[in-house]
């Protein structure tokens, strides 16, 4: 922001005084910079600094129905504070803006302007979140989609967007309809305006649309009328739990064989009198418990004399624990509910507790076995009685779950430093390699991160196993279990440590349990990663991904930007020889925006690989040299032309987005074009009846997707120079050329291979990717296929 500006009003007397139109303004707008600059951004929305981004969005709603200049037309301030608001929801709901603001303010986001926009009231009264507010329907975002639904449970996913009104007259049929599936299956929503890459990578093309889940399988869509009947026919197809009719000559060896398999039994006696569970409410029960008991149904007008053996004498439900007997003396319970999901609450309370781990047993139980470990302190949490599903989940994994009472074992736990309930993972390599949980506290979250877990690499680390003598390289993520972009980071460190095997290792400190040990390496953020090898440290500045965090480790092994010193920029940069390129970035460590671009330099310097030399200046350091190039703020970027007899000329990026592929294309402008426009003349004359090996891209000039190609088609031009010409057909002026090519959509890529022959009946080979690597790798492979068929026609001919 601004200097801060306070306006102190005196009143000497009653006389009024006509205020000029522009000076009022400014007295506005000026009134309502103090107003922001007296609030940060967590303040702004009423949130503390552990919201999730769930309750951002709902403490944003609450604001906007309340402060939006709609509803407040007589306050000049009204758009300027509703600005602000806006922009502090953009900022906290994006996790790597919420981090770069965290970790520098303000400052670090002067090239992000987010917030610019709002939308009318009505939008955020009625199109903004659909189901935020309900307990039955769960939200998912990209943080969390993929462990939900690889957890073992069926999820049915509504996929919705904001301003579609037919997702709106869905709402009140997919609340009603959650309810009754609750414990049945999860029922989810994405709002594919907040999640829009999530949807298209789920091919998600229209809405509302609804697709069931499992773990392993194929997305099945919905395609029938959106009716409460229909969904729930629907969805029960996919509960395939048996219900058992039981007689006379299966009961017994069907209660025995369960018994035999840690299985109690659950049986409904249906008489003339008395209630019994409906067919559907049986099936929506076995779907309810799979797992953890079996379901079981008994025709007493048929089977009289087995009912009058169990005593039942009219319609009644009982639940038979496993190690029962059938004797009907105390262990068996009898349910006085006909609702379902009061049933599996009264199954759930009475099925055998997890494996009790103690002081004495816990280093040779953990010695060769991977566990899942509940701590708990006291009675435990609503959810723990849950826990009795995870080892249901969890036995195709091989992973044991058991419990610690912290109360009890009070040693074990501050052995471990665990001061709170939690769940961790134990991976079978003994008591001191495991992981802590710190997602939601739901099953789906805890089965996912145990899945996760037990084939990642990642440590809990405290003083005893910190890596302070650094023999090998480590990454170490420094965070708080409150801080929601910390949460966020974790699954994707499990990821990274599986690409990094052998090469690194991982490990994650909480500080807000070792205070002193984060204070040594001058902690002030959270998360902060970083990367101890040797006595080197490198602080990890980028988006939070296993890519970026790959991205990066891999800059450290082979860097892709030069640290240039007074030097050695007079000696590679002023001295390069005639037509090699620099870019350069003059920053200031101190700098936030100088901080956000680091990564996306690194990235930049990496596409540009092989065609444009990079540096960087550290004017801290070398001050008094970036004043002497001139340099007056930070960062300061600049392409540095292939002309030695002009060794000062240069050109600065005055662009306004600083991501690496709007650097590059910036960059890529200043060389020569290495491709060649086509006219419908040279189409037919140069690529149908020429001798060459051609490939094109088939634009608009309109298109967005063609814009942010057209720099990754120049290199591939460069890449395949020699091998294979590269051309672009404009088909907005030569729409007919490309109507006979076929072309439905753009932009598209077509390889016109030279086959010895004219090729007017030929509409090339379309190449379903923008990514320049991919396009000349299959390129490549094509030419080499087509290399023996070359050689024989050339033989042929001769």
């Amino acid at each position: 922001m601004g200097h801060r500006v306070v306006l102190g009003v005196q009143r000497p007397c009653l006389a009024r005084v006509a205020v000029p139109p522009l000076l009022l303004l400014l007295l506005v707008l000026l009134s309502a910079a103090v107003w922001a600059e007296s609030h940060d951004y967590y303040n702004l929305l009423k949130v503390n600094r552990e919201a999730t981004t769930r309750e951002i969005r709902q403490a944003f709603k609450k604001l906007a129905l309340t402060m939006h200049p709609d509803k407040n037309p007589g306050d000049a301030t009204a758009h300027e504070k509703f600005l602000q608001v806006n922009r502090a929801y953009e900022v906290l709901k994006d996790e790597d803006l919420r981090k770069k603001y965290d970790k520098y303010g303000e400052k670090g986001l002067d090239e992000q302007q987010q917030g610019g926009r709002y939308e009318s009231w009505n939008f955020y009264r009625y199109d903004f979140g659909i189901y935020d507010d309900d307990l039955e329907v769960i939200t998912l975002d990209s943080g969390d989609f993929e462990a939900a639904v690889n957890s073992g449970e069926i999820w049915f996913i509504n996929f919705y967007f904001p301003r579609c009104s037919h997702c709106h007259q869905l709402a009140p049929t997919w609340r009603d309809f959650a309810k009754e599936m609750d414990g049945v299956m999860r029922i989810g929503a994405v709002n594919c305006g907040d999640n829009n890459h999530l949807c298209r990578s789920k091919g998600i093309n229209s809405y509302p649309s609804l697709s069931i889940f499992r773990a392993g399988q194929t997305p099945e869509k919905f395609h029938e009328e959106r009716s409460k009947g229909s969904l729930m026919r629907f969805a029960m197809k996919f509960i395939t739990t048996t219900v058992t009719q039981l007689w006379q000559g299966n009961v017994f060896s069907e209660i025995e064989g369960a018994y035999a398999s840690g299985l109690g039994w659950l049986i409904t006696f249906c008489c003339d009198t008395g209630d019994c569970l409906e067919p559907r409410t049986r099936q929506k029960v076995a779907g309810m418990l799979d797992g953890l008991v079996k379901v079981g149904w008994m025709d007493c007008t048929s089977q009289e004399q087995l009912c009058d053996s169990f005593q039942v004498t009219s319609g009644v439900t009982a639940l038979f624990p496993p190690g029962s007997s059938l004797d009907l003396q105390g262990s068996v319970l009898w349910l006085n509910t006909l609702d379902s999901k009061e049933i599996y609450n009264e199954v759930i309370n009475h099925l055998p507790d997890l494996e009790q781990l103690t002081g004495d047993n816990f280093q040779s139980k953990l010695a060769h076995h991977r566990w899942l470990v509940s701590f708990m302190f006291g009675d435990g949490s609503p959810a723990s009685n849950e826990y009795k599903k995870l080892q249901t989940f969890l036995q195709n994994d091989h992973i044991q779950v058991g419990r610690v009472d912290c109360i009890a074992d009070s040693k074990l736990c501050q052995s471990l430093y665990i001061h709170a309930p939690c769940v961790a993972v134990f991976k079978g390599l003994g008591i001191h390699d495991f992981e802590i949980h710190h997602g939601k506290d739901v099953l789906y979250n805890i089965v996912g991160f145990a899945r996760d877990s037990v084939r990642a690499h990642v440590t809990t680390l405290r003083p005893d196993n910190f890596p302070s003598d650094r023999k090998e390289p480590w990454l170490v993520d420094f965070f708080a279990p409150w801080c929601p972009p910390c949460r966020a980071l974790l699954p994707e460190l499990r990821k990274a440590s599986i690409q990094l095997a052998g090469q690194m290792k991982f490990g994650t400190l909480d500080c807000t349990i070792h205070h002193n040990l984060c204070s040594t390496y001058k902690i002030q953020a959270y998360p902060t990663t970083v990367i101890f090898n040797g006595s080197s440290v490198h602080e990890y500045e980028g988006q939070h991904s296993a890519d970026g965090i790959l991205e990066f480790i891999q800059d450290l092994v082979s860097p892709s930007v030069m640290i240039l010193d007074p030097s050695s920029f007079s000696e590679k940069v002023k001295g390069r020889a005639e037509g090699q390129i620099w870019a350069v970035d003059f920053y200031a460590p101190w700098c936030g925006p100088c901080q956000a671009l680091i990564p996306e330099w690194r990235r930049m310097a990496r596409l540009l690989s092989g065609q444009i030399l990079v540096g960087s200046v550290d004017c801290q350091r070398y001050q008094s040299f970036c004043q002497g190039q001139g340099v007056r703020s930070y960062p300061e970027i600049r392409l540095y032309l292939g002309n030695s007899r002009q060794p000062d000329r240069y050109t600065s990026y005055n662009g306004w987005n600083r991501d690496s592929h709007s650097l590059r294309s910036w960059a890529l402008s200043s060389l020569p074009r290495a491709s060649v426009d086509l006219t419908p003349e040279s189409f037919r004359s140069l690529v149908l009846s020429g001798q060459d090996h051609w490939v094109l891209d088939f634009y608009a000039p309109w298109c967005g997707p063609c814009q942010h190609f057209a720099p990754e088609f120049e290199v591939l031009a460069r890449v395949l120079k020699g091998k294979v010409r590269a051309g672009k057909v404009d088909c907005q002026a030569h729409h007919q050329t490309c109507q006979s090519a076929g072309i439905t959509a753009y932009p598209t890529v077509r390889f016109y291979p030279y086959l010895g022959t004219r090729r007017y009946e030929h509409n090339g080979e379309h190449i379903n990717s923008r990514d320049s690597n991919v396009i000349a790798d299959t390129i490549t492979q094509r030419l080499q296929q087509l290399s023996p068929r070359l050689h024989n026609k050339v033989k042929t001919e001769l």
